[in-house]
């Protein structure tokens, strides 16, 4: 009986630890780690299958694995993280060899990091764009990889926009751009793939993030080293559509026991082309009246320098001060010509306008951030600070000049010339802390205070001429002063319980803004307080699905520029204008996502948003002329269903499908300068990215990748039909650490955008010629050097939060 009882107690055994995976997690004195995180990974994609704290001896088990192949990755507080070699469980017990974490504060020598990231990651409450993990990335700039990247847009004018909806805030590293419209794109397009690590997508992102974007927040995170000594890469890149374009650049980083020292350069030059067509009809008491129809051909030329400095400094393992300062210089130039027939309701021309325009803009930014952070424990309690600054001057120059025909081409009175000079300066001064509490490995508050302080400054100077002489157009000249001041707090509470996943947040910003013009001596103020909650849930119903669902509340205020009454001409009958009494938006943020397999993610969103800021356009039917401007104008209610599938079908076969349905619909009232008129526009639209990316003969990768999209509304512009396919083919070179690449973009030069707005008395057809510079043969170098196989060290935040991403200028 006894050795029955042995043998059944010993068939209990080998049953109880079959499917069991052990091991130990030390330092390099093998010494062992305490409550370090050690997290179970698919080998084939990353995705995270379970998560655990290791015991006092620094050990861990996972129970009832199946079988497969698998990574391990360690980390805790003060240390490198590390994955392990990949592991292949056949399902009986199995003990890895220990994982030794080596200190954050010296040189892993001799590391190989072999997990591989997949080129998309879809998680709880974001999707994460892994830059690297696709290698024909490589020459792409930040705007064309944003352009291919899950549920989000960029449109014919470089406008981005999540899931249908503008209004997203970009950050780098944490920090906004302080720039914005064409300023932001030129910017963008001059940061290379070689020096990002990841860009974070989020549609309701957490209270600690500024609560501005309605449509969302992009994070766009660079590279920095850990690594002890010189590392880093260099990148050129040339490309060839109607007129070359090219660029180039570097990242550094030097680390040497206790400093880091890391910098980046990057600077190039573009020149495109373009023509667009413009067709209106004119309205008076709802009877036509005439119409125009008109050509104009334009040639853009810029260049562009960026530059990054900055310096970490650990005191200890607990403490570490840094500085970061940052600088951009952008100018640009544009030339426009334009011819305009005005008819008669017979279609008969009655008056010829032939109008030359040049544009130019010389900006400059300089931002600098100075930050601290002090770790009390392993456990993750922190505090942080930052302060920012920036500075930001542009020199605009607008000159236009206008030539009236009879219909047989005679010259009819004098040519009229406009010239006007529109110097601006924005400073931000910035200031937040944040503070995180552990409660337990299952629980932890975040919280933090921020103020930030904005002043800008634009003049306006135009000068008239009708062959009589100059003199000052007071009509169009203007000086206009804005001050805002905006002071937040938020509190986070995170906790875990079982298959749950809960976080709450809120939100509190109070916002104080004074504007004034100085020609007519008119000024407003502003005092308001808002609050911003946000609460998300994720239910982890068993190893293959995950349910959540969230809720934001969030704010969308008016960029320094649109504030701005200034008047910008494109040609003699189309101009923009500010509009200084502009209120903010806010929205109501509702998702809700189903994740299989870790893979497939469908979410179901919809938005309401009040007080929308759309940019909106006017008609003058006597002046026969049309001006945009954006205007509270309605509130809106979007809903949309997105499919997103990201898969690795075979080892050398990776394809990612992104797919979006979404329906806007505006109701508000419009303005004609006599009386309110009723505007209800409802429009669906579809879209969808595609992926897919194959590597043969180890070094080799090539890439097919396009989007399309259907019907879309910005503001009340009705966009038409648009795509693009892109190819391209990569090769590593130089032991790896080198990577040519060669591609097309546009491939069939379908990225051409046409759209129209008809409402009230506004009828307007809006088309781009297929000579649009859109096809383009890039060809790119990229070199790595040093040890570039540690993960990228702390990025700042900083408190610069919404202000930055307000400031924008003329574009090109």
């Amino acid at each position: 009986m006894r050795k029955i009882i042995l043998l059944g107690f010993s068939l209990w055994s080998v049953i109880a630890h079959a499917q069991h995976l052990s091991g130990k997690v030390t330092d390099t004195e093998h010494k062992p780690l305490e409550k370090a995180s050690i997290a179970l990974l698919k080998a084939a994609d990353s995705s995270v299958i379970i998560m655990k704290a290791t015991g006092k001896d620094g050990g861990f088990l996972f129970n009832k694995v199946p079988q497969g192949h698998y990574l391990l990755l360690a980390s805790t507080v003060g240390y490198a993280k590390k994955y392990s070699d990949t592991i292949t469980f056949s399902g009986e017990a199995m003990a890895v060899p220990p994982i030794i974490l080596q200190n954050a504060g010296t040189q892993l020598a001799g590391v190989v990091v072999t997990a591989k990231r997949p080129p998309v990651e879809v998680k709880a409450g974001k999707t994460v764009v892994n830059v690297e993990a696709s290698p024909s990335n490589a020459g792409l700039n930040v705007l064309e990889i944003l352009a291919k990247s899950p549920g989000v847009s960029v449109d014919n004018d470089d406008n981005i926009s999540l899931k249908g909806k503008g209004g997203v805030l970009i950050l780098i590293d944490g920090k906004p751009t302080y720039l914005s419209g064409t300023n932001l794109a030129a910017f963008l397009k001059s940061i290379q793939a070689s020096g990002l690590d990841q860009i974070e997508i989020m549609t309701n992102p957490p209270a600690k993030y500024d609560a501005a974007g309605n449509g969302g927040v992009i994070n766009i995170k660079t590279k920095k080293g850990t690594v002890r000594g010189l590392n880093g890469n260099v990148n050129l890149n040339y490309g060839q559509g109607f007129y070359p374009k090219y660029n180039g650049g570097f990242n550094l980083n030097y680390r040497y026991n206790k400093v880091n020292v890391f910098g980046s350069y990057n600077g190039g030059a573009w020149e495109g082309m373009g023509s667009l067509s413009i067709n209106r009809n004119f309205y008076k008491n709802g009877a036509l009246t005439g119409s125009s129809d008109q050509v104009s051909p334009r040639h853009n030329r810029s260049n562009w320098h960026n530059a990054k400095l900055g310096m970490d400094y650990f005191f200890s393992k607990k403490d570490v001060v840094g500085i970061v300062v940052s600088g951009n210089s952008n100018p640009w130039k544009n030339w426009l010509t334009s011819t305009s027939n005005l008819r008669d309701v017979d279609k008969t021309i009655n008056t010829i306008l032939a109008s030359e325009a040049f544009n130019s803009n010389k900006s400059k930014n300089i931002t600098t951030n100075l930050n601290y952070k002090h770790s009390f424990d392993s456990l993750g309690k922190e505090l942080s600070m930052d302060l920012d600054q920036g500075y930001y001057e542009s020199k605009g120059n607008n000159t236009l000049s206008t030539r009236v025909f009879n219909p047989d081409h005679t010259q009819r009175g004098n040519t009229v010339l406009l010239n006007g000079n529109t110097p601006s300066l924005i400073k931000i001064y910035s200031g937040k802390i944040d503070y995180v509490h552990p409660f337990s490995k299952t629980m932890k508050l975040e919280a933090g205070v921020k103020s930030s302080f904005v002043n800008t400054d634009n003049n306006v100077n135009y000068l008239r001429d009708t062959s009589t002489g100059w003199y000052m157009d007071n009509q169009r000249t203007n000086h206009f002063i804005y001050k805002e001041n905006i002071n937040a707090a938020y509190t986070i509470l995170t906790a875990t319980i079982k298959k749950w996943e809960l976080t709450a947040g809120l939100r509190l910003e109070n916002t104080n803004a004074e504007g004034k013009q100085m020609q007519n001596d008119s000024s407003f103020k502003r005092n308001y307080t808002n609050l911003f909650p946000n609460a998300g849930v994720v239910y982890n119903v068993n190893d293959k699905n995950q349910l959540s669902m969230s809720y934001s509340r969030r704010i969308r205020r008016p960029d320094y520029e649109d504030l701005n009454p200034f008047i910008f001409f494109l040609d003699s009958l189309t101009y923009g204008q500010g509009n200084p009494y502009l209120q903010p938006e806010f929205s109501n943020n509702i998702e809700m996502s189903h994740t299989f397999n870790h893979f497939l993610t469908t979410t179901v969103n919809y938005t309401q948003t009040n007080n929308i800021i759309t940019q909106i356009l006017k008609q003058n039917t006597d002046k026969k002329t049309t001006f945009q401007t954006q205007e509270n104008f309605a509130r809106r209610r979007q809903w949309g269903l997105s499919v997103s599938a990201n898969k690795q079908i075979k080892k050398w076969w990776n394809l990612n499908v992104y797919t979006n349905v979404f329906n806007n619909l505006y109701d508000g009232l419009y303005n004609s300068g006599t009386q309110n008129i009723p505007v209800k526009l409802n429009v669906s639209g579809f879209s969808g990215n595609l992926s897919s990316s194959f590597t043969f003969a180890k070094t080799w990768t090539t890439e097919l990748s396009g989007w399309y999209t259907t019907s879309a509304s910005e503001g009340l512009m009705i966009g038409r039909q648009m795509g693009a396919m892109n190819i391209d083919l990569a090769k590593q070179i130089l032991n790896k650490n080198g990577t040519i690449k060669i591609g097309v973009r546009d491939l069939f030069r379908t990225q051409n955008f046409s759209g129209y707005s008809r409402y009230a008395d506004v009828d307007i057809d809006v088309r781009n010629d297929r000579r649009r510079d859109a096809r383009q043969f890039n060809i790119s170098f990229t070199y790595k050097f040093g040890k570039n196989n540690i993960a990228p060290a702390r990025r700042r935040t900083g408190g610069a939060g919404d202000e930055q991403s307000r400031v924008k200028s003329g574009g090109n």
